[in-house]
């Protein structure tokens, strides 16, 4: 059998290691490798990379893996690695996926794919130029819930479809009593933090991808908790967003409002979910779960503020039934970028459509601080992108 080598760049962190070393990666392993459209198997050989060669050392053991270093240039420069996957940090994923291109390495990266729209525009750009294939993480299109949905609109169920409204987040812990769920990082804007650079690149995709383009933004980004406490005990200041309010105004008229937020507590089925309604229908969607209610099954609510509502409209939805077996959404991505890597099969999320990503996060950053709609140009390699803030005060200088 033959095999294909990847350079797995962050997997001791929480995503790299959960999502796409064990549940990916070692999955596909597992299985007997990916399978390619001529019944082919490819087997898939995993070279982690870190800063710790002690934590490296343990994951490889634990998990019997051969390969492991810190010397990223190293492994770059090694024909047995044909593919560069990142897991690190936003503000150390551009240097290093830089160096893969050079390396003339396939790139198969974590979303945000850098820190600012023009950086991940040159990221697509060089890529280009340089011929190697290159894919970002889509996961949310592949979670059950969302395959559901997209064969709802497949099939015409809502008809015309009018808005989408999503609600995303959970309680964080501030980290004084409680540990906090999520790295300090996560909540200083200086090391990339932030929910809407964190959350807004998965709304663009997931938008695109099953309601049409994000045209305009309208947003009220905050920081709702200004001090939490770190790791190692120390109190800090919260400088990034914790939440994020937005408007989104999609091609062929359809509004989605979406809030995001690590400052609620959940009252909703999953931690994610969408409500979708349509002329002929609505569903609400999570991550698992897909419920619908079509025109014809609709009930009639009158509102009257002088008498108790008793009617139980939990109970007026239909569960859609999954008539197929999904799994995991990050292996599954993992697999058609292996098939489009190994064989050019289809894969269209490449690193465009991840600059797209980072374009509607800065955009909803920049329509939070200026207090009004930010309309979205389509993007293509040949895009300039908008002068920054610091852009324009540089020029005034």
């Amino acid at each position: 059998m033959s095999s294909i080598g990847i350079i797995m760049n962050g997997v001791s962190g929480r995503m790299g290691y959960r999502q796409h070393l064990v549940r990916s990666i070692l999955a596909i392993r597992d299985q007997g490798g990916v399978e390619l459209s001529d019944g082919r198997r490819v087997q898939v050989v995993p070279l982690l990379v870190g800063r710790s060669e002690e934590k490296l050392a343990e994951l490889a053991k634990r998990h019997d893996i051969a390969d492991y270093t810190t010397d990223l240039d190293a492994a770059l420069a090694d024909d047995r690695w044909q593919i560069y996957a990142d897991f690190l940090v936003t503000k150390a994923r551009s240097a290093a996926i830089r160096r893969a291109i050079a390396a003339g390495k396939a790139i198969y990266t974590e979303k945000p794919t850098a820190e600012s729209f023009e950086e991940a525009l040159e990221l697509a750009r060089l890529a280009a130029d340089a011929g190697v294939k290159n894919g970002v993480v889509h996961d949310k299109l592949y979670l059950p819930g969302m395959r559901k949905l997209k064969r709802l609109i497949d099939s015409g169920f809502f008809g015309r479809i009018l808005s989408v409204r999503g609600e995303f987040g959970y309680w964080v812990f501030e980290g004084d009593w409680q540990a906090a769920q999520r790295p300090s990082w996560n909540y200083r804007a200086e090391d990339g933090g932030g929910i809407v650079v964190d959350m807004f690149p998965h709304w663009s995709y997931v938008l695109e991808n099953l309601f049409g383009r994000v045209e305009s933004v309208y947003a009220q980004a905050v920081t709702e908790i200004p001090q939490r406490v770190d790791e190692g005990g120390q109190a800090y200041a919260a400088t990034a967003d914790d939440a994020a309010y937005a408007v989104f105004r999609l091609e062929g008229g359809v509004t989605a409002q979406l809030n995001s937020s690590w400052t609620t507590r959940v009252n909703r089925d999953e931690l994610v979910e969408f409500q979708v309604d349509g002329t002929l229908g609505s569903a609400v969607v999570g991550l698992f779960a897909c419920k619908i209610q079509p025109r014809n099954a609709t009930p009639k609510p009158v509102w009257n503020p002088d008498l108790a509502d008793e009617h139980d409209y939990a109970s007026d939805w239909i569960e859609s039934p999954a008539n197929e077996v999904f799994e995991n959404g990050f292996k599954t991505q993992w697999e058609e970028f292996l098939r489009h890597v190994l064989e050019d099969g289809p894969h269209g999320f490449d690193f465009l459509a991840g600059a797209r990503g980072v374009q509607l996060a800065e955009l909803g950053l920049r329509s939070s601080r200026e207090g009004r709609r930010i309309e979205l140009p389509d993007v293509t390699l040949d895009t300039t992108p908008a002068p920054t803030a610091s852009d324009l005060e540089a020029a005034a200088r």
